[in-house]
């Protein structure tokens, strides 16, 4: 009986099926290739570097002269450095260098880390100037600051400030912790 079942059923599937055309191809289409991630970080920071160059803030001429300071410690990541170039850390303390013969400024700056350390300021600045007021017209205590930050083991890192905090007249300090 299932014989015939199975017979009657494929002679009643063929008569439904007249006038069918049968498919050529069997091949299933390929989905979609997956895009490939787009890097948005990476697109946001190099737009950043874009704008701080476009900006009035960027002159050119300041580290083509080699007017800029930079010095980092070794060990010292460079997004840590990144973040103080930028202005990123917060700024809780300040020296103003201004009028200040080297002897007086070399004192000064010494018990100012000294200060900022024993009271845990991570990040100060220390303004200078660029030396227009020197009879040589030239940053003599910019100079010295420079060799006198390099020398102390409590200075992690520092560089010439953002143009609204002074610019190549001023440095930001980054201090180790006590």
């Amino acid at each position: 009986m299932g014989k015939q079942k199975n017979k009657i059923e494929s002679a009643l599937f063929r008569k439904a099926m007249l006038g069918v055309k049968p498919l050529t191809c069997d091949k299933v289409p390929p989905t979609k290739p997956r895009l490939s991630p787009i890097p948005k970080q990476r697109q946001k920071d190099d737009a950043l570097v874009c704008e701080e160059m476009l900006s009035d803030n960027y002159d050119p001429a300041n580290v083509e002269t080699g007017e800029e300071l930079l010095f980092v410690r070794p060990g010292i990541q460079r997004s840590v450095l990144t973040k103080l170039r930028r202005g990123q850390f917060s700024i809780k303390a300040e020296l103003d260098l201004h009028g200040m013969i080297v002897r007086v400024a070399q004192v000064e700056v010494a018990n100012f880390l000294r200060d900022c350390q024993n009271r845990n300021v991570r990040c100060a600045r220390i303004v200078h100037g660029k030396g227009y007021g020197s009879w040589q017209k030239q940053p003599v205590l910019k100079n010295q600051l420079n060799n006198w930050l390099r020398q102390r083991d409590d200075v992690l890192a520092f560089c010439s400030a953002r143009q609204v905090d002074g610019g190549t007249g001023a440095v930001y300090v980054l201090i180790k912790r006590k």
